[in-house]
């Protein structure tokens, strides 16, 4: 059955589920939301999708007349080994991996190949089998990709699973029965989905992380467990059932102290726990979510030198695979019980076996297959290889079989032969391979020591038979190979199995960098070459590459491009990187001058640097879609006028203002010029150019242009023609290739993909044009992400397309149609060489750092000069030498002259100066080595002062001393430093389980303080606080102005009744806090004296334990518990002591030696006393002097390192001739002269005794002589004094000799005496040394038990620090309770005085009580002000802000009366003052229930969370006593191990006091050792403790009849209380009728607040009389103002008319002077002009004033008004 699937069952089940949580226990519900009709459809067991409706295949455009079957897929040479995991085993025979957008299924033994492409076309993101191997599921990638499960072996798509992530899909695992199937996606959604497979149907669904997720596995055992790994986690899920549904759980692991690490292999074992690997090659076990153990190899030394890609748990074997080639197999009972030993949590372990596949080997995945029921194991090697293994590790073990070799990595270049179907590949994995396209097989693989990076095969012209292929390599190195059929060498014998041969014909090293391009000229003369560092190298063809030389170009060259052979020049087109295309001739060998350099710098060269236009055209089109728009909107306008017009309805036309437009974007160019990728001639000077970055998206025609002055830097050239390419704006064209059979462009996309362009004409006819590229065909083919298209080439006969990428594939498409294919294309391997057999190997550049062909060229060229160079010095150096011999003869000739005749040296100096200046030119020279020196000598100071430092200064010397005449002799002991590792302070004796321990007794001694001071106190006291807050409510502020004497008074009055309250209140207060200081000073029933809990405490303490410590009832207090930090630091005491010890005996021993030295001394200089005087002595008379004792070389060891420059230089000349002899060390005569030299004892100065004797006869013959020469005989007086003189010298003689022997008698007292004390010292360091082995035995044994004892103390430590958090949080939930009680008090109060507020306010006999009390009790709806009161506003509208509440009433829970009153209206009668007030006091009311209500809810919630922390504080106090009991039991058993060691204790027989019968015991085992300290303590503590018990009973004897006598008491004062309360009630009810609460009505006796109210209206009385005063006195000035201004004005008026009459009567007096006696003034008229122009002057004066006087007037006027 096959057709499209139900929809209901391919529908995604969880798309609601979109916000997914990310923490560490996640959980999503397996339950998709279904609507109540819909019924869910099962899909059949039967049911299958069709092959052509599920695989992406080509596209083309709607318009294009390619065909969509133009390539069919013919076979894939590569294998993208680098993929996590990317092997599948179907069968013994077949293997799957993914190639791009394909899965590839090849059969091993016949090589044949099935591919099956993905569903979208977006790549595939994981393959992974069926545990029964019947279905693969493929993964895709791309948007909302799909997982396609398909059947084997018919390759039927048989489900669809989608929805599953929104990007690509990383991994996928089935589970082991094969019904589930987990799939993990990438960013940015990394999707954990379980599909139940069959029904498409999505189970659970959850993020699995925030970063990248690598793998997702079912556990083998637990299905319903999963564990997901990827960058820096590790996650452990499982799915359980629970209330809701099916859940899906996920812990993160945390990996703690472990550094953290990408998590690429791991395994769940049968016990839950799983192991991972690590990045630095460590295994991890985890438990629980933590790491448990980190796992290596003896020493530390890592699981893998790399980190570990896989684990493998299989029929209870536990495999590691790393990526160091290795495979191990673990113990895995070892592994799953491992434990940590020390802090550092690793585990030493060694592997069972392991196997080791080779150096360059890296594995990834590893998966099994059974072959003839044989298990075997397939492995994907990232250096390019699959592997068959085999793991059983028995003698029967298979080698491993390299099954498939494939490139490693990118395919750096492709390109195949001119004659037949052979192709060549190379890559960064060091080698060349040669394929069989025809029969799809590989004939050929070469290795070398760097990787490929270009590569091209040689022309028919350059090779006819078509067998040569040029490669070039990244260190620079460019080789020339040839392909051969090795058969058709002479005696071939032995090679009839190998398919074509592979031989170095030549290599050569042009360049410096990698590599990049290849191109051979088309009339094969010349060979180019481009690399990465910017050069061209040219090569002429001969029957060896000869080179040319190299020119320099802007940037690195990414391709190179020979014109065509239809171009009239023949030139070459260099495209380089970074935007540079650079145009130049063929050069011709032997035109440029190669004889000190191979750079060509005169070749004619044309630049093209590529400007950014892109910009440009999106403005034009911008500009243009906006010009459209504006169009198409009046073209529509015209169109609705004529409609309009046409309807004879009148259009008015009206000038629309235009909307402003958005400003044009501006003018972009990139600040780092977009890269070339490739390009093609179009004429001669003309090309096309492809680049990416901002520029992608079109092809650019460009021309280069003939203005070559300009530096190429600086240039800026344009495109002249673009092609718009669709959607290439981010997925650039990086290959382009051109076939001939059919006129077809193929490009090669940075996305993987494949397009091919019709075109209606060859290139090289017409080239190409702006609409000649809009249709094509479109494939995907290699990988979308990093399958970039490196290169795609034709077959020699158009019948094939090769295309590679960067994802390791090689690809081969046929291109003619089924019809036009030949039905078995024939390869023909190229025939070798003549003569090949008989050539040499050629030999290979395998130095990465070799010179170049510049470089040599260079060097030899400086050798050239160098040796030019020293021809002439050594000219010149004969040229000196002659000068010197002449110099010399003449000096000789200067000799043999007469004295008064030669010539004084100075006189041979031609100038002192030179002399001056060659001292100072070596002085300089010397200083400058010194300079240079100076840091190698202070670095080889430095280096002899650590070796002094290290084996000399740290050396203590064995030194014995010898006695001078017996053999005595006494030696220093052989002392070492004192070990450091027990610590480094002494003093500091207490771990931190004694703090920790310390921390937890205050924690009980603080919980009994707290239950002494925490007691119920009485409401009462809670409401303090409302009085204090009403009395502070209640203080009136002092009146600012003066009032009347009423006011005054009583404010007085007032005052005096707030005094009289606060002292009333003060003394409740006190009587209070005494009443509080009572009960808080009575002690509870149990309490206990803390002096006799501290008496007993140290009683306790210091009482001692007696009983043996091997009893089981034997107890250890807390300071006598041994730990391993008390034994270590114990023994270094005891180490310390012992080397103290010793140090002062060796102190003592080298003073001895001290002494003999200086005895010595002293005997030398007696024994020179001795000679002159026996030289005075006949020698007769001479009595023996004692020999001179001498020091034994062991006496001054410190001698033997004593070196000086002499010793050093004749050690280096020993050592140097041993080094030319090759003799060893002990048979040479120079090493045993240099080591006598150092062990010679010091050369005594007087000598042997024999040359003391030879000098004693030497002096007798002097004086002999000296007397023979005296002939006179002495006189009587001479021979007396000679007889005194000769007693005197005997007597000192005699003297001096005994001295002699005295000093050497009493230094060997002294000698003995020492020697002695060291024996007795010696004894005791014995013992010492025996107390140190029992405290090592003691501290081993303590090292084992510390693991177990630590982990119980941070178990205490643990238990300690939460019963402090809780006791915290115990104490913190009680302080906000009590808080709340007062709150619930407070406002209690606050209620009781409201209603006692109101009772008051109501008065006696009031006939609306009960309406006011309704309306005081009514229930409404409590609504809080938003905006308050100013403080300045007036009394009426304070009362009408007072009678608007904001009050909502609910009618519901209002009661019905007889008298109905509206209760938002005062009623008539009632006061206003009174209903506004309860309505103020019921909105109180509401307030303070409310929150009374809230704080009795909060109170709730926190007595809640209280007793739950109470409970929890229990369990972790059991839990502390357990463990505490634990520990204790724990000591025991230390102590018992501890006291199964023997201890040795040596005892003298008078020590023994444990006679049996009179005789010493046989067996002591029984015996006890005490001091005889603790016996005489012991005993006096018997009398003490007699006496401390009598003294304690009589004390106990006077504390009970204390205690009797105080129950007594307070019986008595009970009853006294008793009697006065009952009094003090029968008083109350004599007086008032009632049981009364004094202090309430102490606080409502007065209504203070009412009297406050009353004394602020008249206060405000008062002030606006006082207002009303200053209004009516201001009006008064006011009035008296406007009469006197009324005044002033008639004045004015008044003036104003007589001025206007004076000025009447001059006017008429003027006219008439002018007309009657015009005449007889005439003589005089300049008097009258004068006077004329006197008055007019005066009358404008007037005037002016007549106006300010009318200005005023009118101002006069306004003030009035």
């Amino acid at each position: 059955m096959e057709g499209e699937p139900v929809e209901d069952a391919v529908e995604d089940l969880s798309s609601g589920e979109e916000n997914l949580d990310d923490e560490d226990n996640s959980q999503v519900s397996s339950e998709p939301q279904k609507r109540p009709e819909e019924v869910k459809k099962k899909i059949a067991e039967t049911f299958f999708y069709t092959y052509e409706d599920v695989y992406s295949g080509p596209y083309a455009t709607d318009d294009t007349e390619i065909p969509t079957d133009l390539l069919i897929f013919k076979h894939s040479f590569g294998y993208d080994c680098t993929r996590p995991v990317n092997l599948m085993i179907m069968d013994r025979d077949t293997v799957g991996y993914i190639a791009g957008n394909q899965v590839i299924l090849q059969n091993l033994r016949t090589k044949y190949q099935k591919h099956v492409r993905s569903s979208h076309g977006g790549g595939i993101g994981f393959i992974t089998a069926h545990p029964n191997k019947d279905y693969f599921a493929v993964g895709e990638k791309g948007k909302k990709p799909n997982i396609v499960i398909y059947t084997y072996p018919s390759v039927r798509p048989y489900r669809i699973l989608k929805g599953g992530t929104e990007v690509a899909y990383v991994f996928g695992d089935f589970n082991r029965t094969g019904t589930l199937l987990a799939s993990v996606g990438s960013s940015p959604d990394y999707m954990l989905t379980i599909w139940d497979w069959k029904q498409e149907e999505t189970l659970l669904r959850s993020k699995a992380f925030a970063q990248d997720v690598y793998k997702v596995m079912f556990s083998a055992e637990n299905e319903e467990h999963l564990t997901t790994g990827g960058s820096g986690h590790i996650r452990f899920w499982k799915m359980a059932l629970t209330l809701t549904g099916l859940k899906l759980q996920g812990a993160l692991g945390r990996f703690g102290k472990t550094a953290v690490s990408d998590i690429i292999g791991f395994v769940e074992l049968p016990d839950g726990k799983v192991v991972s690997g690590t990045e630095w090659g460590n295994l991890l076990l985890w438990e629980g979510g933590l790491i448990k153990v980190e796992l290596c190899q003896v020493g530390h030394k890592p699981c893998h030198e790399g980190p570990v890609s896989q684990l493998v748990f299989d029929e209870g074997d536990l495999y590691s695979v790393g990526k160091d080639g290795v495979i191990r197999m673990w113990n895995f009972e070892v592994v799953d019980t491992a434990d940590p030993v020390d802090d550092t949590g690793l585990v030493e372990m060694e592997p069972m076996n392991e196997l080791w596949l080779g150096k360059n080997v890296s594995l990834n995945f590893i998966t099994k297959i059974h072959d003839h029921e044989q298990p075997f194991w397939f492995a994907q090697d990232t250096s390019g290889a699959i592997w068959k293994l085999d793991l059983t590790f028995s003698n029967m073990t298979h080698d491993p079989e390299r099954v498939c070799t494939f490139h490693s990595g990118a395919i750096e270049a492709v390109s195949v032969s001119p004659f037949t179907y052979l192709m060549a590949t190379t890559a960064l994995d060091r080698s060349v391979r040669i394929y069989d396209f025809g029969s799809n097989s590989q004939v050929g693989v070469m290795k070398f020591k760097q990787g490929g990076t270009a590569l091209t095969w040689a022309p028919a012209v350059v090779n006819p038979e078509g067998g040569l292929i040029a490669v070039g390599f990244e260190d620079g190195v460019v080789r020339i190979i040839e392909v051969y059929d090795p058969k058709r060498l002479p005696g071939h014998a032995g090679r009839a199995n190998e398919i074509a041969e592979i031989n170095l014909k030549q290599v050569f090293k042009p360049h410096a960098a990698a590599v990049t391009a290849l191109a051979y000229k088309p009339k094969g003369d010349v060979f180019a070459t481009g690399s990465k560092d910017k050069t061209v190298f040219f090569f002429a063809i001969e029957d060896e590459y000869k080179p040319i030389g190299f020119i320099c170009v802007p940037g690195p060259v990414q391709a190179l491009q020979w014109s065509p052979p239809s171009h009239d020049k023949s030139t070459l087109l260099i495209l380089c990187e970074n935007g540079f295309a650079v145009q130049v001739p063929a050069p011709l060998r032997g035109k440029h001058d190669a004889a000190t350099t191979y750079h060509i710098k005169n070749l004619p060269t044309q630049y093209f640097h590529f400007y950014s236009i892109k910009s440009k055209l999106k403005l034009g089109e911008e500009i243009a879609r906006r010009e459209k728009e504006k169009q198409e909107k009046e073209k529509a306008r015209l169109e609705w006028i004529k409609q309009q017009k046409e309807l004879g309805l009148e259009v008015q036309e009206t000038n629309e203002e235009e909307p402003e437009e958005e400003p044009l974007p501006p003018i972009y160019i990139p600040e780092e010029p977009s890269p070339i990728l490739c390009g093609f001639y179009a004429a001669p000077g003309k090309f096309w150019l492809s680049l990416g970055g901002y520029d992608s998206g079109f092809l650019y025609h460009c021309e280069f242009s003939h203005d070559n002055k300009e530096d190429p830097e600086k240039r800026k050239d344009e495109p002249f023609e673009v092609i718009p390419m669709e959607n290439t704006d981010n997925n650039p064209i990086h290959q382009i290739s051109f076939c001939s059979h059919s006129p077809l462009m193929f490009c090669g996309m940075q996305d993987g993909s494949l397009r091919a362009y019709p075109l209606a004409y060859p290139l090289g006819e017409k080239g190409l044009s702006v609409g000649a590229l809009k249709d094509y065909w479109y494939l995907n083919v290699h990988d979308n992400d990093n399958g970039q298209i490196r290169g795609i080439c034709c077959s020699h006969d158009d019948r094939c397309l090769i295309t590679c990428g960067g994802d390791g594939n090689i690809f081969t498409f046929d291109l003619w149609s089924e019809e036009e294919l030949p039905k078995e294309p024939k390869v023909t391997i190229p025939p070798p060489r003549r003569g090949l057999e008989k050539e040499k190997a050629t030999e290979d550049i395998k130095d990465p750092d070799a010179y170049t062909i510049e470089e040599y060229k260079q060097k030899k060229e400086h050798e050239r000069k160098m040796k030019e160079a020293e021809e002439k010095k050594n000219k010149k150096r004969e040229e000196l030498s002659a000068l010197r011999q002449d110099f010399v003869y003449l000096l000789q000739k200067n000799q043999e002259l007469p004295m008064h005749m030669q010539l004084h040296r100075e006189e041979f100096e031609m100038d002192r100066r030179i002399f001056e200046e060659l001292d100072r030119q070596t002085l300089q020279r010397i200083q400058l080595v010194q300079k240079q020196l100076a840091w190698e000598h202070e670095k080889q100071f430095i280096g002899l002062q650590k070796l002094q430092t290290q084996f000399r200064d740290s050396l203590e010397f064995t030194l014995t001393v010898h006695a001078i005449q017996t053999n005595h002799q006494i030696s220093t002991y052989s002392l070492l430093t004192v070990s450091e590792k027990y610590g480094q302070d002494k003093k500091h004796e207490d771990s931190k389980w004694a703090v920790h321990k310390e921390k937890w007794t205050a924690l009980k001694e603080a919980e009994q303080a707290e239950e002494e001071i925490h007691r119920e106190t009485s409401p009462v006291h809670r409401g303090s606080v409302v009085f204090e807050n009403e009395a502070e409510r209640l203080k009136t502020p002092e009146v600012r102005k003066p009032t009347t004497r009423y006011i005054e008074s009583r404010r007085q009055k007032i005052r005096s009744l707030v005094e009289k309250y606060d002292a009333l209140k003060a003394k409740i207060m006190k009587r209070r806090a005494e009443w509080h200081e009572l009960y808080k000073s009575k002690p509870r029933d149990n309490y206990e004296n803390s002096k006799d809990a501290e008496e007993i405490k140290a009683a306790r303490e210091n009482i001692g334990c007696y009983r043996l410590k091997s009893a089981t009832n034997y107890t250890l207090t807390e300071n006598e518990r041994i730990s391993t930090e008390k034994k270590m630091m114990q023994l270094a005491i005891l180490e310390d002591l012992i080397h103290k010890t010793k140090v002062n005996m060796n102190k003592e021993i080298v003073s001895l030696r001290d002494l003999k030295v200086s005895t010595i001394d002293e005997i030398k200089s007696l024994v020179k006393e001795v000679k002159s005087i026996q030289a005075r002595l006949d020698v007769s008379e001479h009595l023996p002097i004692p020999l001179i004792p001498q020091l034994h070389p062991d006496e001054v060891p410190e001698k033997i390192v004593e070196h000086n420059s002499d010793v050093l230089l004749k050690f280096k000349e020993e050592q140097e001739a041993k080094a030319k002899l090759k003799e060893p060390l002990e048979g040479c005569p120079s090493s045993r002269a240099f080591r006598h030299m150092f062990l010679q004892t010091p050369p005594v100065e007087d000598g042997a005794p024999m040359a003391q004797a030879g000098d004693a006869s030497a002096v007798v013959t002097e004086e002999k002589e000296a007397f023979e020469m005296e002939k006179a005989e002495p006189t009587e007086m001479e021979l007396e004094i000679l007889k005194r003189e000769k007693i005197k010298n005997l007597y000192l003689q005699e003297t001096l000799i005994k001295k002699i022997n005295t000093l050497v008698i009493n230094f060997d007292a002294e000698l003995r005496l020492l020697r002695h004390k060291k024996l007795k010292m010696d004894v005791q360091m014995k013992s010492a040394d025996l107390r140190c082995i029992t405290c090592c035995e003691e501290l081993l044994v303590l090292k084992k038990l510390e693991v177990h004892e630590d982990l119980l103390e941070e178990q205490i430590c643990t238990l300690i620090n939460e019963q402090e958090d809780t006791h915290s949080k115990l104490k913190s939930y009680l302080a906000q309770l009590e808080d709340r009680k007062c709150e619930i008090v407070m406002l209690e109060e606050r209620k009781k005085a409201l209603y006692a507020s109101f009772e008051a306010s109501l008065g006696e006999n009031n006939e609306f009580a009960d309406f006011l009390t309704d309306i005081l009790k009514k229930e409404v709806e409590y609504m809080e002000k938003e905006v308050g009161r100013g403080a300045g506003e007036e009394n009426e509208n304070e009362e009408e802000d007072d009678g608007k509440p904001d009050l909502k009433t609910d009618e519901e829970n209002c009661g019905s009366k007889s008298i109905v009153f509206d209760d938002s209206v005062c009623p008539e009668g009632c006061s206003e003052d009174l209903f506004l007030n309860t309505i103020q006091l019921r909105q109180q009311r509401i307030g303070i229930e409310k929150a009374l209500e809230e704080e009795k809810k909060v109170a709730g919630d926190l007595k809640k969370e209280y007793n739950a922390l109470v409970k929890k504080a229990k369990e972790i106090e059991t839990s502390l006593d357990t463990t505490n009991r634990e520990l204790e039991a724990f000591q025991w058993e230390k102590l018992h191990r501890l006291n199964e060691l023997d201890v040795v204790v040596p005892l003298r027989l008078h020590q023994v006091q444990c006679l049996v019968d009179g005789e010493m015991p046989r067996d002591f085992s029984q015996t006890l050792v005490f001091t005889n300290q603790s016996l005489q303590y012991l005993q006096k503590r018997i009398v003490d403790l007699r006496n401390e018990k009598i003294m304690q009973r009589e004390i106990h004897k006077k504390a009970k009849e204390q205690h009797k006598q105080l129950l007594q008491e307070k019986k008595e004062m009970e009853m006294e209380i008793q009697r006065l309360e009952e009094r003090c009630n029968n008083l109350m009810m004599e007086k008032f009728g009632r049981l009364v609460d004094f202090e309430a009505v102490q606080v409502h006796s007065v209504n203070i607040p009412m009297e406050q109210m009353k004394v602020r209206i008249m206060e405000k009385e008062y002030e606006h009389f006082v207002e009303l005063k200053e209004w009516e006195e201001r009006i008064v000035v006011l009035q008296h103002q406007l009469t006197k201004l009324t005044r002033e004005n008639t004045s004015k008026l008044h003036q104003l008319n007589r001025f206007c009459h004076e000025k009447h009567q001059l006017e008429t007096e003027l006219e008439s002077l002018t007309t009657a006696q015009g005449g007889e003034f005439e003589g005089t008229l300049s008097a009258d002009l004068k006077e004329t122009a006197r008055l007019e002057s005066r009358l404008m004066h007037m005037t002016s004033e007549v106006a300010l006087l009318r200005e005023e007037i009118s101002q006069g006027g306004v003030d009035e008004m």
